[in-house]
């Protein structure tokens, strides 16, 4: 009988601390506002230009310390995204030193870089970055804009698959607009009440609204200068750089969309050529 009890007041505790979270007030949700991109939707293709700034945003700003392992310089002049001339892509990698190995005599040595490898890495290993960044780690951005997502705002009887909006423009944009919405976020005075641990920066977008990484646009408009004379504003930054991201995390993304419209096409004409036949085939049998 004691057992019983003793089973019987764990059962009862547990269900009583299961109450208690389900009753529990969620934590806030954090509004992604939607942003408007030259990729979205079904004929969506990227800008070149854009890609372009992007990436020259990336080099100046973030690859101090972030890393694209998944993009190789060869990905730089091919057709569906930045498209840099191959020539200057060549240069580009050339002027790098990769390490190439092992020679003749086992050992490993320096080489200029060609097209077929990879942007240069920045840490030997994830512990080397840790202690460069006081124990944080810059993460790998070439499937970032993949990795993140937006919050659905649909309401909760209804299914995402179901908002026709989505449905209607092909809504895949939810990591680019998370990117700019956290690279426009920062706030250097956070809200009255909230404190801010040491080391970190508040972040209207980011979950808990504490991150580690500082403002990479600390610096303001003027930051980074473009080629092609666009304004050299923070939105602009954000907005190429989380292009250019979107580009890394789906670098095929135009094909895509060409074999889709194919494949539909294809499936149109042969229904069609199926309901002829049908149609045919019936009228000689009498049928309707």
């Amino acid at each position: 009988m004691v057992t019983i009890r003793k089973n019987f007041g764990v059962l009862l505790a547990a269900g009583l601390l299961a109450v208690t979270a389900q009753a529990a007030p969620a934590a806030e949700a954090v509004q992604i506002e939607r942003q408007s991109w030259p990729f979205a939707g079904f004929f969506g293709t990227f800008d070149r230009a854009q890609l372009q700034r992007g990436y020259q945003v990336y080099t100046e700003v973030c690859a101090s310390c972030h890393e694209l392992k998944r993009i190789h310089y060869r990905n730089l002049a091919q057709e569906g995204g930045p498209e840099f001339p191959a020539d200057a892509v060549a240069a580009l990698a050339a002027a790098a030193e990769v390490q190439d190995g092992p020679n003749d005599e086992g050992k490993m040595f320096k080489r200029p870089g060609r097209l077929s490898d990879p942007l240069p890495t920045l840490y030997a290993n994830e512990q080397e970055a840790r202690s460069i960044h006081n124990g944080a780690y810059p993460p790998d951005l070439s499937l970032m804009a993949r990795a993140r997502n937006a919050e659905n705002v649909a309401p909760w009887f209804i299914h995402p698959f179901l908002m026709l909006r989505d449905i209607a423009v092909g809504y895949q944009e939810g990591g680019a607009d998370y990117l700019h919405a956290l690279l426009t976020g920062y706030e250097e005075t956070p809200p009255e009440g909230v404190e801010v641990m040491e080391g970190m920066n508040y972040n209207t977008a980011f979950p808990g609204h504490q991150i580690a990484m500082v403002n990479p646009f600390g610096g303001g408009d003027g930051q980074v200068t473009y080629a092609d004379g666009t304004r050299p504003t923070v939105e602009n930054y954000a907005r190429d750089v989380a292009a250019f991201l979107s580009w890394t995390a789906d670098p095929r993304l135009e094909e895509r969309k060409r074999i889709g419209w194919m494949v539909i096409l294809y499936l149109v004409i042969t229904a069609g050529l199926l309901y002829a036949g049908k149609k045919r085939l019936w009228s000689r049998l009498g049928g309707h």
